[in-house]
Parts: C-alpha cells; sequence; structure tokens
C-alpha cells in the first residue's frame, strides 16, 4: 500500500510557498502525490509529513501529529533550524533518501499542562512585564525552593537548546528521560538550574493570591492562571523523522558552533572559518 505524504507550509515565512512547489513536484516525479496543508489548518490521516518553515513551524506541526504517531521531517527556512533535517538547497536529495527508506524516527518526550501540551518547554512568568515574581516549586508534591525572579522554564531534552540555554540552562541529549527547570534571571545566587526525571510532577505556585501568571507552551500557545499550575510528562510522544547520517552532537557542533571560538566563525557567512 503506498505511503500517503503530506506538505506542510507556513506561509508567512518567506519562499516557503516556492520550496512547497519544488517538494511537490519532486514527490511527483518520482510517482508520489503529496496533500498541500496550511501550518494554520493541519488534518491527520497520513504516514508521513514533510514541514516547510522555521522551528516554529516544526514544533506546531509536531505537537499535532504526536497525537497520531506521524513521522515529521523538517525543512528549514528559518535562521537555525535546530530542528530541521533539510534545506532549500539540499532538498532533492533529502527527499531520495526519505523514499529509499535512508532515515529513522525518534519518539521525543513532551511535556503537559493540562490540555496543552509542548515540544520545547513551557515557561511561567508574572503578568506585570519588567517585573519580577515570587514562585514556589514543588517536586511529587514536595516543597523544593522559592524562586523571586523573572520567570521560570521547564524545558525537555528537546527544548534544552532553546530558551532554557540562553538562560544559562544545560544542554540535554534528547535520548536522556529527563526534564530541566531553569529559572529566568533569579534573584538567588543558588537558585541553579535543575535535572530531575522525566516521571515526577512538577507543580509551581504563585506566591502571592492577587497576582495573575502567564503560561506558554512553545512560545505558541498562552493562558493565565492565579494558584497553582501542574506540569508532567505527556502521554504523547513527537516524532521525528531524521536522516541516517544524522548526530546530536554534530548537530549541536555544526548548528550552535558548540565549543568553537568566536574568532573561528567567519561572521559573514556563520561557518567555521
Amino acid at each position: 500500500m503506498d505511503k500517503k505524504y503530506a506538505i506542510c507550509y507556513n506561509k508567512e515565512i518567506s519562499h516557503s510557498a516556492d520550496v512547497k512547489d519544488e517538494l511537490s513536484q519532486i514527490l511527483r516525479i518520482r510517482g508520489m502525490n503529496a496533500d498541500i496543508l496550511d501550518i494554520d489548518a493541519l488534518k491527520t490521516g497520513y504516514d508521513f509529513v514533510f514541514v516547510i518553515g522555521g522551528d516554529g513551524t516544526i514544533l506546531k506541526t509536531a505537537r499535532f501529529y504526536a497525537k497520531t504517531q506521524t513521522p515529521v521531517f523538517g525543512i528549514n527556512l528559518g535562521r537555525l533550524g535546530f530542528l530541521s533535517q533539510a534545506s532549500k538547497e539540499n532538498l532533492e536529495m533529502s527527499v531520495e533518501k526519505i523514499l529509499n527508506h535512508e532515515f529513522y524516527t525518534e519518539n521525543r518526550i513532551m511535556l503537559e499542562s493540562g490540555n496543552y501540551i509542548a515540544l520545547n518547554d513551557i515557561v511561567i512568568k508574572g503578568a506585570l512585564a519588567g517585573r519580577t515574581s515570587a514562585f514556589s516549586l514543588k517536586i511529587n508534591d514536595k516543597p523544593l525552593c522559592d524562586y523571586l525572579a523573572d520567570g521560570i522554564i521547564i524545558a525537555t531534552p528537546t527544548g534544552s537548546t532553546a530558551y532554557g540555554l540562553s538562560a544559562g540552562g544545560p544542554v540535554v541529549s534528547p535520548h536522556l528521560n529527563a526534564f530541566v527547570i531553569v529559572p529566568i534571571c533569579p534573584h538567588t545566587l543558588t537558585a541553579r538550574p535543575l535535572v530531575i526525571p522525566d516521571d515526577e510532577k512538577i507543580t509551581i505556585c504563585g506566591t502571592d493570591p492577587q497576582s495573575k501568571y502567564l503560561f506558554s507552551a512553545d512560545g505558541q500557545e498562552f493562558s493565565e492562571f492565579k494558584q497553582k499550575i501542574e506540569i508532567k510528562k505527556s502521554k504523547y510522544a513527537a516524532k521525528l523523522a531524521l536522516l541516517n547520517d544524522s548526530e546530536f552532537y554534530g548537530i549541536l557542533k555544526n548548528k550552535l558552533h558548540w565549543g568553537v571560538s568566536p574568532a573561528c566563525i567567519d561572521n559573514a557567512t556563520g561557518k567555521n572559518a
């Protein structure tokens, strides 16, 4: 039985429609038809999904298809593209590898809070911009610490290279079953990032009963809460399609220039000199 493919694209990103047309043509020449889906009108019923855009587009698509365990393959048109496997320059070669089954899939753990799920992170902040807020943290209902900070990031291993890394958190291999808790600009020297097993429940309470707090999932879905919020491992896992020559540490080195002196990076191209 032939596989059913979909191409998801973000029309707000420059050249996305052009790459979508090129990808569709590449598949058609090889006898494969693919449905074209706008990122804001996704639907199920596919065996494999190509996603054109930046990491934000891939995050949204991966969350949606996690519930059907559909593999998602990212084609980067953004700046970093840490979650993507291909670019418009190597598009045809990447499609050949996919059709020749020269890829594998990884299940990436996700976070869950109420009806929200996140592949990268859940971020808690006070509702008043520009002001620090007081938070208390519990793990498995046991009080751990209090924070006076701009916010708190709860990140998955996938999201450890995103906001959590910028806030001083560690990079965690996606093969580890763990979450990272990173305070944002804490007013306490002993408030350091914490790595915990992914089967533990995280509770964050706002200590001021009169204040409102903001919650965001992957920086794309937002809500408010007043008392407390509980975060745990989601029953869903994102399914990312990765090329056989992909390797986490190589991506870390090549895309984030990990451990490379700034003097060795060509400022014009962003590549190692």
